[in-house]
C-alpha cells in the first residue's frame, strides 16, 4: 500500500506526465485505475484535487513577480507555519534551487503553495524534488529548469549543494 497523495502525483507523473502515454480522459477510469494500482480514494481524491489547483495557481497566481522581491541577496522569511510543515532541509533545498537558477521567486511561492497543500504532517527534500518538478512541469517557459529538476529527481543528485 502507498503511503500517501505524493505517492499518487509521482504515480501519475511517471505513468502519463513524462511523455508517455495520455492518461484516462474520464476522471472515473483513472481513479479506478489508480485505486487497482493500490491507492486508496482519499488519496486519489486529494492528488487530483491537488493537481487542479496548480493549473488554477499557475494560470492565474497569486502573487504578481514584483511583490516577491528580485532583489540580490534577498531572502524568503518563512511562517511559523510554513516551518512546522516543510522541514529545514526542504527550506534548503528551495534556496538552493532557487539560488542555482531552478527556481524563480514565482516558482518558488508556487512550490511553497502547493508543498503546504500535501496532506503531510511535514514535508522532506525528497517531497519539494516532486513537488518542483509538477510545478516547473505546468510552467510554460521553464524546460531548461525542468530539464535539471527531472535529472535531479531521477539520479538522485546532491549536485546542487557543490
Amino acid at each position: 500500500m502507498f503511503e500517501n497523495m505524493v505517492d499518487v502525483l509521482i504515480y501519475l507523473y511517471e505513468n502519463y506526465m513524462d511523455g508517455g502515454e495520455r492518461a484516462p480522459i474520464d476522471s472515473h477510469v483513472l481513479e479506478d485505475e489508480l485505486s487497482e494500482a493500490g491507492f486508496n480514494s482519499d488519496e486519489i481524491e486529494q492528488a487530483l484535487r491537488w493537481l487542479d489547483e496548480l493549473a488554477d495557481e499557475v494560470e492565474a497566481p497569486q502573487y504578481a513577480p514584483q511583490d516577491l522581491g528580485h532583489a540580490a541577496g534577498s531572502l524568503r522569511v518563512y511562517a511559523e507555519q510554513e516551518c512546522v510543515k516543510l522541514s529545514a532541509e526542504a527550506r534548503g533545498f528551495l534556496l538552493a534551487l532557487e539560488q542555482n537558477g531552478i527556481l524563480d521567486p514565482l516558482g518558488r511561492e508556487l512550490v511553497i503553495d502547493r508543498l503546504l497543500a500535501t496532506h503531510l504532517p511535514q514535508v522532506t527534500a525528497d517531497e519539494v524534488k516532486w513537488v518542483v518538478l509538477l510545478v516547473l512541469l505546468n510552467r510554460p517557459g521553464q524546460e531548461d529548469a525542468f530539464s535539471q529538476m527531472e535529472e535531479m529527481v531521477y539520479d538522485g543528485g546532491q549536485a546542487y549543494l557543490h
